[in-house]
């Protein structure tokens, strides 16, 4: 193997990404943290099964890798060995998917003698504010600042004090917001992913027409699970007294949803704000790119004057930019990982 030589922060550093935690392969070049490309291939295999096949999703990732790793370098406009290091999602995330990121991951660096650098998931989505477009970017929030970050597998409150300094104030106990709307859609039949569906049908109807259970959990955590429960049980009803209720009735169905899902996001984050004094406030994740949670947010600021962090839609899903990002402020640390580390599946901040 050839020795690491770390590049001297005074030199321009290169930092290729790689995202494979769940169903989308992405990666990313950054030039001191300035986006430079980032390419993703998504999975439609999994739309006529209602939900992401482990199985497939890694079958997947081991077609796409090379060349999406090949187009995001020559988007960039550089040559493999002028990458500085490269940075992985080793967690949390499918354990099949994960494992093909993470070992191309270290047989790529491996063949170029530069370091490797492990990155949480989590921490990526909310580091995604930080992915610079120009080198005159600054619209990074300041620290401390608080992040709700939601997505189909998380929902949590974060308090971030530094890039490697997270600490959850507050998290879901059972089901995350982004799973309470993809079970709701399908439970309506409306397809997968059914965060974008919602989102879409929600436009057009009425958030006040229909109302479901919201949970009393004390503290900062959630729950979605008894939401998800209520709307179950209630369409049940519905249709069976009106087997065309659904069809009928999807916009208001969706309004209400994603109203009832926002409400109960926004009560906690409040509170937060209210015990933390930090009215510097960010959200982060899939379905931070919903309307209804972005109004929301908006709202919020001119009622209570927060200063709120938006990211643009493409840094919302899984992508590799904030996975090279977050890389970034490691590699200027040095905070590099050895060949050894495995992935890991269970969601945490490590």
């Amino acid at each position: 193997m050839n020795p690491v030589t770390p590049v001297s922060p005074i030199n321009s550093i290169y930092i290729l990404g790689i995202e494979s935690s769940c169903d989308d392969t992405s990666a990313a070049v950054l030039r001191n943290g300035v986006l430079l490309s980032n390419v993703t291939a998504s999975q439609a295999v999994h739309e006529s099964y209602g939900g992401v096949v482990p199985e497939l999703a890694s079958r997947a990732h081991q077609q796409n890798m090379v060349p999406v790793v090949d187009q995001a370098i020559k988007k960039a406009g550089i040559t493999k060995e002028q990458l500085s290091a490269v940075a992985f999602t080793r967690g949390p995330g499918l354990m099949g998917s994960l494992l093909v990121g993470v070992s191309f991951a270290k047989g790529f660096a491996r063949s170029l003698g530069i370091p490797m650098i492990d990155v949480n998931h989590l921490q990526g989505h909310v580091m995604a504010h930080f992915i610079k477009e120009c080198d005159d970017d600054h619209s990074a929030p300041p620290f401390p600042f608080l992040c709700l970050l939601v997505s189909g597998g998380n929902s949590q409150i974060v308090q971030v004090n530094a890039y490697n300094d997270m600490q959850v104030l507050g998290q879901t106990i059972d089901d995350a917001a982004g799973e309470a709307i993809d079970k709701c859609s399908k439970v309506m039949g409306l397809g997968y992913p059914g965060g974008p569906i919602i989102d879409r049908l929600a436009r057009q109807g009425n958030p006040c027409a229909f109302k479901f259970s919201e949970p009393h959990i004390p503290g900062l955590d959630y729950s979605f699970s008894g939401l998800k429960t209520s709307f179950l049980y209630n369409l049940r009803k519905w249709v069976e007294e009106n087997p065309d209720f659904i069809e009928q009735n999807k916009e208001d169905l969706a309004a209400s949803l994603e109203h009832t899902i926002v409400s109960i996001l926004m009560k906690k984050l409040k509170f937060a704000v209210k015990e933390t004094g930090i009215k510097h406030v960010a959200v982060a994740g899939g379905v931070s790119a919903n309307n209804g949670l972005r109004n929301a947010f908006y709202e919020y600021q001119k009622k209570y004057g927060w200063t709120i962090y938006i990211p643009k839609f493409s840094y919302t899903t899984d992508n590799a930019a904030m996975i090279g990002i977050t890389g970034y402020y490691k590699f200027l640390d040095h905070d590099f990982c050895s060949i050894d580390k495995p992935a890991f599946s269970k969601v945490t901040f490590r």
